[in-house]
């Protein structure tokens, strides 16, 4: 029998990335999930190239990503019911297409309807690498107290993602080719996919005995008949409005005040706020509930956002975006912290997928109003877009509160196996 382990702090990263299998499917794992980050932004600016319209930029990328959205829990149960791999090889070869296609299609001038009409395979073929990452870790780890220190880990390295992505598509985009960025967002998707794709040994039961869940004793349902998981959907769409909003406005300002270059140095300020925080978040043994974490944590959110708009400098811009990007990561991490408790195993990856999609969603609702804002208004009225995105997502997260629950057989599963871990659950 197991001697019984009373852990009084949160385990730390190295005990984590120590998981024997962790790193086979991580550094795989890290590069396929780079194109995410790179798409939308790789999207603005090559549309806003050869169109010379913000508002055409912004509206081709949010049908890639509305399509991502509508598509990706359906990759999700794929991968619960068929296994990950099998969803993958396909998705990133049609991904690869898609993408190359817009490419072309935008180069030559074609026409808007055009560019829509490759835009949305280009977002329903969005591998859903990060989701399937946090099944697996979900996977290796159920019933430990390194769960939630596995969830701190992976929202730092989408944050990462999301410094080195948009800083990366931006370079290539203004340094060698307004094309480079999807260019390059293709061939990570091809390569990286395939890669992780193959590490089959970390991939997490499917089918049969994941749909019986027998650890829960439950069967199989949509995770988005939890009415929590609901809550958490419209809570990730207003964090995927401060995404969006950010691309685009950016862009503009900086084009506003003839310094292009400076858009990616100023997401990049943003997206390192967030992934500090991130880092922080994993770190410390939190006394306080998640629920009420992330009440608070999107409450800093909405007061940080609300004040962009105002910025009217490079240097004040950076100062608002490094503070908003640290409110963005405690509610991220406090909502995939949550979802755990919500759900049976068998829902696992459908659940991380419409969280994900969701952000794509708001991301892509956020860069169509924030780039017609900029156009007909100027660059400071897209920064109104995460204000509202924000402010919405906080009032259904305080009305419907009671929603965030975890289920009893969670709670119980979340004190370990051979652990005595005091879990607050407000």
């Amino acid at each position: 029998m197991a001697s019984t382990v009373i852990t009084d702090k949160r385990p730390g990263y190295g005990q984590l990335l120590r998981t024997p299998g962790a790193l086979s499917f991580l550094l795989p794992g890290f590069a396929a999930r780079q194109p995410f980050a790179m798409l939308t932004i790789g999207i603005v600016l090559l549309v806003q190239h050869t169109t010379g319209s913000f508002g055409s930029a912004g509206a081709v990328a949010a049908v890639t990503g509305v399509s991502m959205a509508l598509f990706a829990p359906q990759s999700g149960k794929l991968a619960d019911r068929f296994g990950q791999r099998a969803v993958l090889i396909p998705g990133v070869l049609v991904h690869t297409a898609s993408v190359s296609l817009l490419v072309a299609l935008a180069l030559s001038g074609a026409p808007l309807w055009a560019l829509f009409l490759a835009a949305v395979p280009s977002g329903a073929s969005v591998p859903q690498v990060g989701p399937m990452v946090r099944a697996r870790w979900a996977a290796k780890l159920d019933g430990t107290p390194l769960m939630p220190t596995a969830a701190a880990f992976e929202s730092v390295t989408d944050e990462f993602t999301f410094v080195v992505g948009p800083v990366l598509a931006t370079a290539l985009c203004t340094g060698i080719h307004p094309a480079a960025g999807l260019i390059a967002e293709a061939a990570l998707t091809l390569v990286g996919g395939l890669f992780f794709a193959a590490q089959r040994a970390t991939q997490p039961a499917y089918g049969l005995t994941a749909a019986t869940g027998h650890d829960s004793g439950e069967p199989h349902r949509s995770a988005l008949s939890v009415p929590g998981v609901r809550v958490l959907v419209v809570a990730f769409l207003g964090i995927g409005s401060v995404f969006g909003g950010m691309q685009v406005s950016l862009t503009a300002f900086t084009e506003e005040i003839g310094n292009p270059g400076a858009n990616g140095l100023l997401y990049g300020i943003f997206a390192a706020g967030n992934m500090l925080a991130g880092i922080a978040m994993g770190a410390i043994a939190w006394k306080t509930g998640p629920r009420r974490r992330l009440i608070l944590g999107y409450a800093g959110l909405t007061v940080a956002a609300s004040l962009l708009w105002t910025a009217h400098s490079v240097l004040l811009l950076g100062a608002l975006g490094l503070v908003v990007g640290l409110c963005i990561a405690p509610a991220l991490i406090t909502g995939y912290t949550i979802v755990e408790t919500l759900i049976p195993a068998s829902a696992r990856t459908e659940a991380f997928t419409w969280l994900t999609g969701a952000v794509a969603l708001g991301q892509a609702a956020a860069v169509t109003v924030a780039g017609r804002l900029a156009d007909a208004h100027g660059a400071s009225t897209g920064f109104l877009v995460p204000m509202a995105g924000t402010a919405l997502a906080l009032t259904t997260l305080l009305a419907l509160r009671s929603r965030l629950r975890p289920r009893e057989a969670s709670r119980v599963a979340a004190r370990g196996i051979g652990h005595r871990v005091p879990v607050a659950v407000d």
